[in-house]
């Protein structure tokens, strides 16, 4: 039985109506061959059970605890048959059938490990949120979206090297994953698309934003624009790909920085206003760092 082209993974978390969505953007766009799989990142009403009774040609996976972001992911890998492995947010939906450049810029060039569609919010003026990312700085882990919030005029319409892909949808070569791994589990949410291509590049291969593809993203959905949650494993998980990326003077001003001034000045910033929830989530986010076991 031939393999399809494309498995699609995407991580459902109490997110039903958003994974069906999804599917459904699929199906009615995509025309190349591929496969979708859920994992239901144990959803409180089994989220599984009822895609799999709506869309019966989909492979689900229900997990009894929830592994995170990429814990999740890295599971899907097993049901995963497809020459491409696409990571896709459930939050997001296709308009047309433009998923086949991806497998196009693959196919192009075997020197390409990844290639990123351009991202666009799903809502208000419809701008574009991802058209590839700029270096991170050694010490302060900051870097930029390129497109942020720009209109769709044509101006990030030219494929390129980008230094990570963006985690809400990314098509990984098969290859790739069995050189360098799966997904460090340990970053939970947020970060680790970052780490791994960090590793993905030390490897050789390129990772790539190729923008006859979009995709339109519903960003947040899941865990809220400015949540404790996300709050927290920001904190915590910018500390950890220091610690997993950076070596001598550099890890160690990148530690000093983000845990001694900027992590208690943004608890005092969500104070002041009135955000006790976030400024707890935030020092809370360097204890984690410190104490978890970080092998």
């Amino acid at each position: 039985m031939k393999k399809p082209d494309v498995s699609i993974i995407a991580v459902d978390y109490n997110g039903l109506e958003l994974t069906c969505a999804l599917i459904e953007s699929i199906r009615r766009n995509v025309s190349l061959d591929y496969e979708i799989i859920v994992v239901d990142n144990a959803s409180k009403e089994n989220d599984a059970r009822t895609i799999s009774s709506r869309f019966p040609e989909v492979k689900t996976l229900r997990l009894e605890s929830n592994l995170g972001f990429a814990g999740g992911n890295n599971l899907g890998l097993q049901l995963a048959e497809g020459r491409y492995v696409f990571f896709l947010n459930n939050d997001t939906e296709f308009e047309d059938d433009s998923l086949k450049y991806l497998v196009e810029r693959l196919d192009s060039d075997p020197t390409i490990g990844v290639v990123c569609p351009k991202i666009r919010f799903f809502f208000g003026e419809r701008l574009i949120q991802f058209a590839g990312y700029t270096p991170l700085s050694p010490i302060t882990l900051r870097n930029s979206l390129v497109g942020y919030n720009c209109k769709d005029d044509g101006s990030f319409d030219k494929a390129c090297d980008s230094p990570y892909a963006h985690g809400a949808a990314m098509m990984v070569r098969r290859e790739v994953i069995d050189t360098v791994g799966p997904m460090y589990e340990k970053f939970f949410l947020y970060y680790e698309e970052l780490d791994w291509s960090v590793r993905i590049r030390k490897a050789g291969w390129r990772i790539v934003y190729e923008p006859r593809c979009c995709v339109f993203h519903k960003e947040s959905a899941t865990t809220g624009q400015d949540s404790p949650l996300k709050t927290h494993y920001i904190t915590r998980n910018r500390l950890l790909f220091a610690y997993r990326n950076l070596k001598g003077i550099e890890l160690f001003l990148s530690l000093v920085y983000q845990s001694v001034l900027v992590a208690p000045v943004k608890a005092l910033a969500f104070l002041l206003k009135g955000k006790g929830k976030l400024a707890e989530a935030t020092l809370k986010g360097v204890v984690a760092f410190i104490l978890m076991d970080k092998i």
